[in-house]
């Protein structure tokens, strides 16, 4: 069990045993409950806001212990001009990767993604609206959701996508809880750029990138934007990174090798 699970569990029993003694015996004095109250909802919010701390989910966040290789992730796409473009120099460097589409993007482009899978890459689920109060719904919204956007990569590709990465990174028991009756394993990453952000250069991907470059990496990049048009900085940058990933005697692995299913 991941630790900050453990510390999650920890922190509600220690919060139930104590609403219980101020029930039956006498109540802490209130500065006291009020800092125990803000640590524990501190708790809640890191492992909603910190995948990779896998409180909420099992989230894969890196390869295993005998991985080889560095992992390629795309969210946000698909995108018409930009997810070519990545397909196209994905293809110079003979490297595949896993793109994270979104649901109604995928409607709308129902082209671009049978040239992902017809070009040997993965295809997975980032929700079907890419909610970003998704950690926020229901149960019943966040299904429906979810079979959504599983319905329209089955109608596009033939197959029910077994990969999922929550739109913008955010987990929790419920959205755990669904995959996991969708039979959906839910992926995170161990580096990022931050290269869905507009402000964000080409040259501070590749730094940050590079930084985290390592066997059983896997990195989190951007194909489209969230909104709108724009190029994003991972695109430009990607020839730039792959050239890195090389002269760090690293190759690029597919994701779907590190996970003990057929995707």
């Amino acid at each position: 069990m991941p630790p900050a699970r453990i510390l999650f569990w920890a922190a509600t029993i220690s919060g139930i045993g104590l609403t219980a003694r101020s029930v039956l015996a006498e109540p802490p004095p209130l500065p006291v409950a009020a800092a125990i109250a803000v640590v524990y909802v501190a708790i809640l919010l890191s492992g909603v806001f910190v995948l990779r701390l896998r409180m909420f989910a099992d989230a894969v966040v890196r390869g295993p212990d005998d991985a080889t290789g560095v992992a390629l992730t795309f969210d946000d796409g698909p995108d018409p001009v930009h997810t070519r473009e990545v397909l196209d120099v994905l293809d110079k460097h003979g490297a595949k990767a896993t793109f994270f589409v979104i649901g109604r993007k995928a409607e709308q482009h129902r082209d671009v993604v049978e040239e992902i899978v017809r070009r040997g890459h993965d295809v997975g689920v980032h929700g079907f609206a890419h909610d970003r109060l998704f950690s926020m719904r229901g149960s019943k919204r966040v299904r429906d959701d979810l079979e959504r956007a599983i319905r329209v990569l089955e109608n596009i590709t033939g197959k029910t996508p077994l990969l999922f990465r929550p739109p913008i990174g955010h987990t929790n028991p419920t959205i755990a809880r669904v995959a996991d009756l969708l039979d959906l394993t839910t992926v995170g990453w161990s580096v990022r750029a931050r290269d869905g952000l507009a402000s964000t250069k080409p040259e501070d991907v590749v730094a940050r990138i590079s930084r985290g470059l390592e066997d059983g990496a896997i990195v989190l990049l951007h194909d489209a934007p969230e909104h709108g048009d724009r190029k994003p900085a991972g695109v430009t940058a990607l020839p730039a990174i792959l050239d890195k990933i090389a002269s760090k005697n690293l190759r690029v692995t597919a994701l779907s090798t590190w996970i003990d299913r057929e995707v």
